[in-house]
């Protein structure tokens, strides 16, 4: 994966000589980019802005937004063709990598972990999640890897939980608001709707597992190839949107609203914002850093741990694929 970190250097250094670029062109002279995203949440403003805010059309492109349950059926989608580019956690993609996939890390723009596990009001401590039946998304998924990545900080062994797969992050959040399950990963914009649903946010994933990356940005080698323009001013459009939304909150928010079709009482498109901003989580710049570190700089070391973490904790769920894969 560092490999592959490397290898889009080129792609980072043209990204921003293209923002200081303007394309004029008229809708039909649009490049068509496809972007798969996991299903539109709280954080929407700030995903979408790069798409909705008129910054694609500045590099001459259409971004067409496509939604899934999960990061992994994204990232299917991408390997066979049906999207130019992805964004999701790094476990996958890793796993993906290691094993021949022509996947490439175009770069990470969520490096803080705005996620958490709630659960039912009796459990104290994640120790008491043991025998507990515990909501997750796909296996690899970011649910699936935060969970795995507590239990162990907490020595309660994964095969000890009773894992049920259930789809987006509000399936799982109704999921144990209802008593259907006992704990649920999901995005912590949930946290205002948690007091009152009779619920608790066990733990705060930034605060849990502070080293591990929220959103990275993949496409294939074969497209990076092909399209290697386009990337370089899909690129440029995400960068300009995440920072036109952090310096935009109204603008931001109502985006949020429109896009979830949230009611104007509703707190949550708000919530998450600014809990984006108290953690600095998400980093426009961030492609050009983790770039710099794979060139060998002090956070070279730290991001290969952190790399290594990932990776155990992405095969763990896999079972026997762990030795194959973690070494």
């Amino acid at each position: 994966m560092l490999t592959a970190i490397k290898g889009c250097q080129w792609i980072l250094a043209a990204t921003v000589l293209a923002e200081l670029v303007i394309v004029p062109a008229s809708a039909e002279d649009l490049k068509l980019w496809r972007h798969g995203i996991v299903e539109a949440k709280s954080d929407a403003g700030i995903v979408f802005m790069g798409s909705k805010g008129g910054f694609a059309e500045k590099q001459g492109l259409k971004i067409e937004i496509m939604q899934f349950k999960g990061d992994t059926l994204a990232l299917k989608a991408l390997l066979a063709g049906e999207l130019d580019s992805y964004e999701g956690n790094p476990g996958s993609p890793m796993v993906a990598a290691s094993r021949g996939a022509d996947i490439k890390l175009m770069g990470c723009y969520w490096p803080g972990l705005t996620y958490a596990i709630y659960s039912k009001p009796g459990i104290k401590s994640p120790a008491d999640l043991k025998g507990k039946t515990f909501a997750i998304s796909a296996p690899g998924a970011l649910p699936d890897l935060v969970a795995r990545a507590v239990l162990a900080q907490n020595n309660v062994p994964a095969a000890d939980v009773k894992f049920t797969v259930m789809g987006s992050d509000a399936d799982r959040f109704k999921a144990v608001t209802a008593g259907i399950v006992d704990a649920a990963a999901a995005s912590s914009g949930f946290a205002p709707a948690a007091e009152k649903a009779g619920v608790k946010m066990l733990v705060h994933a930034i605060e849990a597992v502070p080293n591990y990356v929220r959103f990275c940005i993949y496409s294939t080698g074969k497209t990076l190839a092909a399209r290697k323009d386009e990337a370089v001013r899909f690129l440029a459009a995400e960068m300009a949107g995440f920072r036109h939304a952090l310096a935009n909150r109204d603008q931001t928010i109502e985006l949020t609203r429109e896009i979830t079709l949230a009611k104007p009482d509703n707190p949550l498109p708000a919530f998450t914002y600014d809990e984006v901003k108290q953690y600095s989580a998400v980093d426009p710049d961030g492609q050009a850093r983790l770039a710099a570190r794979s060139a060998g700089d002090n956070g070279q070391p730290h991001q290969a741990g952190r790399s290594r973490r990932i990776c155990r904790w992405r095969c763990q769920s896999e079972g026997a694929a762990t030795q194959q894969v973690a070494g």
